[in-house]
C-alpha cells in the first residue's frame, strides 16, 4: 500500500501559528522568524522560546551524513528519555506537520489549550504509542490532514503538486530535562546534542543549525524558526 502524500507546509510563521491555532492551541505562543544566527539578530528574538523549527535542503551529502549518524548511535547508543515525544514520518510532504507537532508535544507544560482542542486531544491518544503507532494514528486523523491541507495552501508562494518532488525537510529542537533534542521523523529516534538551559535554549539549537548549514556551504535555502512566548 502506497504511504500516503501531503501538500508540503511553507516556512511561514504566520501560517504556522495559524495552523496550530485552528487545531485549538492559544496564541499566547506563536512561531517567529529568526533573522540571523549572530548575537544581536538572536537577541531580537522574543524569548523565552520553547523550540526550534529548522527547515534545509535534502542533499546528497545531508543523506551521507544521516547514514553516518545512524551507523555510529547504533554503536554509541545515546540515553533518550522515554517522556520526550517521538513521532515518526510516513506521510509524504508531511514533515512541517511533523516538526509542529514535535515542538508542541514536548512543550505542553508551557503551551494552553482550547477546551475541545484536536491537537491536544491528538497528543493525549497517542501518549502512551510508539514513534510508529504514533505515525498510523496520525495517518488517520482527518481534523489534522484537513487543517494542514488549508494551511498549506496559505503560504505566500503556490503550493506544489501532490507528487512534485519537494528536497526540503523540517526537523524540531527542544529542551527536556536540561538535554538539547533533534527531533527528524526521518530517523530512527530523536538524538541528543548535549545539555541545555532555558536561557541557552535558542543559542545552542542555532549552533547545531550552523552544522547542518556547515555540511553544505553553498547551499542558501536553510530556514530557522522560534517558537516563542507572545510578548
Amino acid at each position: 500500500m502506497d504511504s500516503p502524500c501531503w501538500l508540503p507546509l511553507e516556512s511561514n510563521p504566520e501560517v504556522m501559528t495559524k495552523f496550530v491555532t485552528c487545531l485549538g492551541m492559544r496564541p499566547t505562543w506563536q512561531f517567529g522568524d529568526v533573522y540571523g544566527l549572530d548575537p544581536v539578530l538572536l537577541s531580537m528574538v522574543p524569548r523565552p522560546v520553547c523550540a526550534v523549527l529548522l527547515l534545509f535542503p535534502v542533499t546528497e551529502k545531508y543523506e551521507a551524513f544521516k547514514q553516518e549518524e545512524e551507523e555510529k548511535l547504533k554503536v554509541q547508543q545515546q540515553e533518550v528519555s522515554p517522556d520526550v515525544y517521538f513521532i515518526k514520518q510516513t506521510i509524504g510532504n508531511a514533515c512541517g506537520t511533523i516538526g509542529l507537532i514535535h515542538a508542541v508535544a514536548n512543550n505542553q507544560a508551557h503551551l494552553e489549550f482550547e477546551a475541545d482542542s484536536p491537537l491536544k486531544k491528538f497528543l493525549g491518544q497517542t501518549t502512551k504509542m510508539t514513534p510508529d503507532e504514533r505515525a498510523v494514528f496520525l495517518e488517520k486523523d482527518e481534523s489534522i490532514r484537513v487543517t494542514h491541507e488549508s494551511s498549506a495552501q496559505e503560504g505566500q508562494t503556490e503550493a506544489p503538486s501532490l507528487d512534485e518532488k519537494v528536497n526540503l525537510h523540517f526537523i524540531a529542537f527542544v529542551s527536556h530535562g536540561g538535554h538539547l533534542y533533534e527531533l527528524d521523523g526521518r530517523k530512527p529516534q530523536p538524538v541528543v546534542h548535549g545539555k541545555t538551559s532555558e536561557e541557552t535554549f535558542l543559542e545552542d539549537a542555532v549552533e547545531v543549525c550552523k552544522t547542518f548549514m556547515a555540511r553544505d556551504p553553498q547551499e542558501v535555502r536553510f530556514t530557522i524558526i522560534a517558537l516563542s512566548k507572545d510578548s
